[in-house]
């Protein structure tokens, strides 16, 4: 098989310690593409801030999680031994030149670009980058980085992900963003409300382990429960992710036990998703992490802030992450007339659903502890 090349960042603080270790790292975000690598394979350094491309380098070792544990105090825990394959040469300009190699270079190199590379570092030549056959967008959505998400369609990749066709099917991106976020590979994601099982395509495309419950299971690998009464271990999950009803305004199913079937203005649907609560917070492990996502309701001139209320229930058991919108695309209302109709009749659609994301407070706590925090202040 050949061997794909990888491309390994620093900075000038960190660079030193690149070299005095030979060890390169990175952070949890990439991290996965750091466990693919193979001892023997091309890796290649580039300095960030001196726009600088070193290699080439050869791994000494498959990648791994905390090779040596206090390397950059921690912070960069998928490491790889490296070790000098000759000469090692460096190119200014490396951001030109990595851009040649197509829409990502924390990607894996294909073999073909990972030799080009090598070739072009020890001996600049402008006709050898004219030989690289450009890699294709990956088909993976990207990553979020502000608390906006908005993605185009339901689903991505080549394989479904849920099935659109399902009243109130969950955007596989959100579920991607949060596992690719808050997962290890080999962890289990409990999804409580799976619907049409979009939680667990995700997962099992991402290397996770996944327990998917529904009243009224749509699909063979969703188990028939009530979320409210989790058959699970206390503290046994490493992520929850969960789409909830927000009132009775869509036809889920006709089970009894259905939680869609209760009003946003009854206490009813509260305490129900309460009680939810309250069994997600039981089978989470310390310090792990669950995402709600939840809409308000507008209906016959009356507006209900559904996720305030889920909010405020959250809050009571976890400590918050982030508080996320998510831009609803796909909903029955995003068409021209209802847009009329908002416009004449003086009413809003909804644009957004909240997507809560939690933590469960870890067993010792720092309650009590003054925090500081150093501002960076800038001048008007």
């Amino acid at each position: 098989m050949a061997e794909r090349g990888y491309i390994f960042a620093c900075t000038a603080k960190s660079e030193k310690e690149c070299f005095d270790r030979m060890l390169f790292a990175t952070g949890k975000l990439y991290g996965e593409n750091v466990l693919n690598v193979r001892k023997g394979d091309p890796l290649f350094l580039f300095n960030l801030d001196s726009d600088t491309l070193y290699g080439t380098f050869r791994a000494k070792s498959d990648g791994a999680r905390d090779l040596v544990a206090e390397a950059w105090k921690g912070r960069y825990p998928y490491q790889v031994h490296v070790q000098r394959n000759g000469k090692i040469s460096s190119i200014k300009g490396a951001k030109k030149i990595i851009s040649a190699l197509g829409p990502s270079w924390h990607d894996p190199l294909p073999a073909d670009q990972a030799l080009i590379l090598s070739k072009y570092i020890e001996n600049p030549d402008a006709a050898l980058l004219d030989t690289i056959e450009r890699r294709a967008e990956n088909d993976k959505p990207r990553l979020s980085s502000t608390t906006l998400w908005d993605y185009p369609r339901q689903s991505y990749g080549i394989t479904p992900k849920g099935s659109n066709k399902y009243a109130g099917v969950t955007p596989a991106f959100v579920i991607y963003n949060m596992v690719k976020r808050y997962t290890e590979p080999g962890d289990t994601v409990l999804d409580p409300m799976a619907g049409s099982g979009t939680t667990i395509d995700v997962c099992k495309e991402e290397g996770r382990r996944v327990v998917a419950f529904d009243v009224s299971p749509t699909r063979p690998d969703i188990k028939r429960n009530d979320a409210r009464k989790l058959p699970l271990d206390d503290k046994s999950v490493d992520m929850i992710f969960i789409d909830s009803p927000y009132g009775d305004n869509i036809d889920y199913n006709d089970q009894p036990a259905n939680i869609g079937k209760l009003s946003a203005e009854s206490e009813e649907f509260y305490e129900a998703l309460d009680t939810v609560i309250s069994e997600c917070s039981r089978v989470l492990k310390p310090g792990k992490v669950i995402g709600w996502l939840i809409g308000d309701q507008w209906v016959k001139k009356k507006f209900t802030p559904v996720g305030f209320r889920i909010y405020g229930q959250l809050s009571n058991r976890f400590e918050t992450v982030d508080i996320i919108s998510v831009v609803r695309r796909s909903q029955a209302s995003n068409t021209g007339i209802w847009h009329n109709r908002a416009l004449r009749f003086n009413f809003y659609l909804r644009g957004f659903k909240y997507l809560f994301i939690m933590r469960k407070p870890l067993e010792t706590s720092n309650d009590g502890k003054e925090r500081k925090v150093s501002w960076a202040r800038y001048k008007r």
